[in-house]
């Protein structure tokens, strides 16, 4: 059995469900899955991987077990993210949002982050 598939079996139990309904849903040959877990292929062509990886909710680095940890932009700039940045990566452009909305936003993000510490 290989590492990847049995990467993408864990990924399916976590997920409750297996190999089989993930293929089904991702419209992937379950073939293309068997081939890998007897060993005859050691990896998945980009448009399997990719259909998988969306299956499942996950990047393609993810599903391949390539991605490294990353540091939040702000950790590797050693600043806070501006306002127009955040304006920008919730809408995409910074008039389409005002300084009230961006508050309230930011205040529920504070909530978010209170609740979580406490669970």
């Amino acid at each position: 059995m290989s590492e990847l598939y049995n990467r993408i079996d864990s990924l399916c139990k976590e997920r409750g469900t297996n190999i089989t309904a993930l293929c089904r849903e991702a419209k992937v040959a379950r073939s293309s899955l068997s081939e890998l877990n007897a060993g005859r292929t050691k990896t998945l062509t980009l448009e399997t991987g990719s259909k998988l990886a969306a299956a499942l909710g996950i990047t393609v680095d993810e599903l391949m077990g390539t991605e490294t940890e990353k540091e939040p932009p702000a950790t590797r700039r050693g600043s806070e993210i501006s306002d127009e940045e955040l304006k920008f990566a919730l809408w995409g452009k910074v008039d389409d949002i005002d300084d009230d909305d961006l508050a309230d936003v930011k205040r529920y993000a504070a909530f978010v982050k209170e609740r979580k510490k406490g669970t």
